[in-house]
């Protein structure tokens, strides 16, 4: 038996995590080959994607789903999308300098207009997120030793640099745009930020809208570039889940996981299953503490705040979202597609 076998049967047997029986996803055709790492779920009918050469998918039933092209975008990756409803979303494309920017439509995909672009050469946007319709936050690695931060307060259509104190970056330092939640935000006012790639992996936060920062270090591995924590997820502003791994080793041993309940002051190890690099961790809507994490080494499911995990499936994908415990997506590699069909993740077996 293969050690990764082996090393999750040892889970199951602990009561760690738990193969599920029924289906969990099922492949839905996308229409593209374009890398997808970009997810937003709006509701259990209207959900948006985007990936590579400027690529958008849309679906506005939740079966169907629209190929769409961000024009004089055929060169600029869209690593994350936020969607606010069926016709609105902003798209920000992830690169250095002017490869970084972000661009929105009002008529579901049928015209975009491009909003911002980073004016720092060395700059790189990693992910955006929002606390309600009007104000939202976008983050990227460092330039002159700090991170950016930028906040709106209109709905993304004018951003404004934040010259925040506690985002000084460690030598090597960077974040992940690898799922485009390597940012988070919970309520109405805190902020969350995942890094790796220097001599240990942090988590920033946040609880004035990016003002002022404050960093703790987590014990998911750090120490190379392709290491450190991938993306950081809140249930509320006390309980969090924090994964990564090293995406150049997608099945490597090791903690992947880690958890808080003191709003990320501090951050204890957890074993994600299934074991290995984990690009994304969600929270589920309509529940407590339920989370999904996935990556190139799978998905899995806990209900319990990150203590304990379900495997799901080995399906290596980049990003995941849910609309309520029953219904969600996940996207990937070459224009992977997923849509979640099992029994609903509060479930009790």
């Amino acid at each position: 038996m293969p050690a990764r076998s082996l090393l999750i049967a040892a889970l199951l047997c602990a009561g760690s995590a738990s193969a599920q029986s029924s289906p969990s996803w099922h492949a839905e055709s996308s229409g593209t080959t374009a890398e997808l790492r970009g997810l937003s779920v709006v509701s259990d009918k209207i959900a948006w994607a985007s990936g590579t050469k400027g690529t958008v998918l849309r679906t506005v039933d939740g079966v169907r789903w629209q190929v769409l092209q961000v024009p004089d975008a055929g060169a600029i990756d869209l690593r994350d999308i936020h969607a606010f409803d069926a016709q609105s979303a902003i798209a920000m494309g992830a690169g250095p300098g002017a490869a970084s920017r972000l661009y929105a439509t009002a008529d579901g995909g049928a015209s975009w207009r491009l909003l911002a672009t980073n004016s720092y050469a060395d700059g790189f946007w990693d992910a955006m997120a929002f606390w309600d319709k009007d104000n939202g936050i976008l983050f990227g690695d460092p330039v002159k030793g700090r991170f950016q931060v930028y906040v709106t307060a209109d709905g993304g259509a004018s951003w404004r640099a934040v010259e925040a104190s506690g985002l000084e970056a460690m030598p090597n330092e960077g974040a992940f745009a690898a799922s485009g939640t390597c940012l988070t935000v919970a309520g109405t006012n805190d902020a969350w930020i995942a890094t790796g790639g220097a001599g240990s992996s942090r988590v920033f936060h946040s609880s004035d809208r990016g003002r002022t920062w404050r960093a703790a270090t987590t014990p998911i591995p750090a120490g190379a570039a392709a290491k450190g924590v991938f993306s950081v997820a809140f249930a509320n502003a006390k309980e969090g889940v924090a994964v990564g791994g090293d995406y150049k080793e997608r099945l490597l041993a090791g903690v992947n996981g880690a958890l808080t309940s003191d709003g990320g002051a501090t951050w204890s190890p957890a074993q994600v299953a299934p074991a290995g690099y984990m690009s994304v961790v969600v929270p589920v809507p309509g529940t407590p503490r339920a989370f999904v994490a996935a990556g190139l080494a799978g998905s899995g499911f806990s209900r319990d705040g990150g203590k304990s995990w379900t495997v799901l499936d080995d399906t290596p994908v980049n990003t995941v979202g849910f609309a309520n415990p029953s219904v969600g997506w996940a996207v990937g590699p070459k224009g992977l597609l997923m849509k979640y069909t099992g029994p609903a993740l509060t479930t009790v077996r």
